[in-house]
């Protein structure tokens, strides 16, 4: 089987929003997607640039392509500026976290439309319980050929991302223990979770294909792992993030995404193989940065070497440093390490919930409030 790769020639950004809809009063989700995606587009030049997802809860802010992290700010800061003041209208609220923290799953109501129809049918109780939000970035690679050890090598520091992101530590009213519930929910459905570490682009094509002939998938784009290919758009996909609460956090992790796609390629393209773990590391990394946020122990190589996230993360800010500054992204990189000194979502979101005696309509509060602050 044949998967054609659109290379790009520059290292251009996508970048993927989605928040959860809650309402003013309650701080319950409510399925007014539809209602917000028509009022919004009117005003939009480009409606197909907010869209619905899986549940009626949900919308997705996406840009265009763009050549760098602030020109990707300004996309979606457009974007807001629309949707708010519509969302405003109709008494509801935008809430960018991983998962909502008391909301029934149950209770929520499906988007109508063959693919997510058949996706209900096929995976049920696992599938009816995703009421989760993440944010993906598309990076740009101009070779093909690169794609899959670049893809491989980033897996080096998924725990790095997910724990700077985690945002879903309570789960139908109780706190899981957990910095990120959405990472181990979202890895239930089938083809979903970490990627397979093929080396080669053809190793890719033929998984693809058995997919495809044994009726796992319809189409390559169900094929939902944290990190994969988009080969019609010629990029990396990353989906490691859990959902974000404000535009200085989604810019900084935006940065840090370009800059490892970047230095990465620039390596392979030298000729240097680059540094991979062994799948049961990335999967222990995984659990690990799911279960203890910013205070996980990672592993780095085949050594076994251990290193707490936030040290690590400290020497990779600078070793990325004069990546950052050719792609013109230094500030926003610079900002990954203010989510440290100020804490993840997770770790605010359980100061509030201790603050106020485990007021879950206070947590909602708090993250709605970040992302107009």
């Amino acid at each position: 089987m044949r998967i054609d790769f659109h290379p790009s020639t520059t290292p251009t950004l996508g970048v993927e929003w989605e928040f959860g809809l809650v309402d003013r009063t309650s701080r319950d989700l409510v399925s007014a997607a539809g209602e917000l995606i028509r009022a919004s587009g009117e005003r939009l030049p480009d409606p197909s640039r907010l869209h619905g997802e899986l549940l009626r809860n949900t919308v997705e802010l996406v840009t265009g392509i763009c050549d760098t992290v602030g020109e990707a700010m300004t996309d979606l800061g457009r974007l807001l500026d629309v949707v708010l003041p519509e969302a405003d209208r109709l008494g509801v609220d935008l809430f960018g976290a991983g998962a909502h923290p008391f909301a029934a799953w149950d209770a929520q109501q499906l988007t109508e439309g063959h693919r997510y129809e058949e996706l209900i049918n096929r995976t049920q109780w696992w599938g009816r319980q995703m009421l989760i939000w993440g944010m993906h970035v598309h990076v740009g690679m101009p070779d093909r050929d690169r794609v899959m050890p670049v893809l491989s090598a980033l897996l080096t520091w998924f725990p790095h991302l997910q724990a700077l992101s985690a945002s879903s530590p309570v789960w139908a009213g109780t706190d899981t223990g957990y910095a990120s519930n959405r990472a181990l929910m979202f890895q239930q459905l089938p083809t979903a979770g970490l990627p397979f570490q093929f080396e080669t682009w053809a190793e890719f094509e033929s998984f693809a294909e058995d997919q495809i002939v044994t009726g796992v998938i319809e189409e390559i784009n169900e094929i939902r792992w944290d990190v994969r290919p988009a080969p019609r758009l010629g990029t990396i996909e990353n989906r490691v993030c859990d959902g974000i609460s404000n535009q200085a956090e989604l810019a900084s992790l935006v940065a840090l995404m370009q800059c490892l796609v970047v230095d990465l390629d620039a390596r392979a393209a030298a000729g240097e193989r680059l540094p991979t773990l062994p799948p049961w590391h990335v999967q222990e990394n995984k659990w690990r940065a799911a279960r203890y946020g910013l205070d996980a122990i990672v592993i780095l190589d085949a050594d076994n070497t251990e290193r707490l996230v936030t040290e690590d993360l400290a020497d990779l800010l600078v070793r990325l440093e004069p990546t950052a500054a050719r792609l013109g992204c230094t500030t926003e990189l610079a900002g990954v390490a203010d989510i440290v000194a100020g804490g993840a979502s997770y770790q605010r979101q359980r100061e509030v919930a201790q603050r106020t005696g485990g007021d879950l309509v206070a947590v909602v509060d708090s993250v709605v409030r970040e992302l107009t602050r």
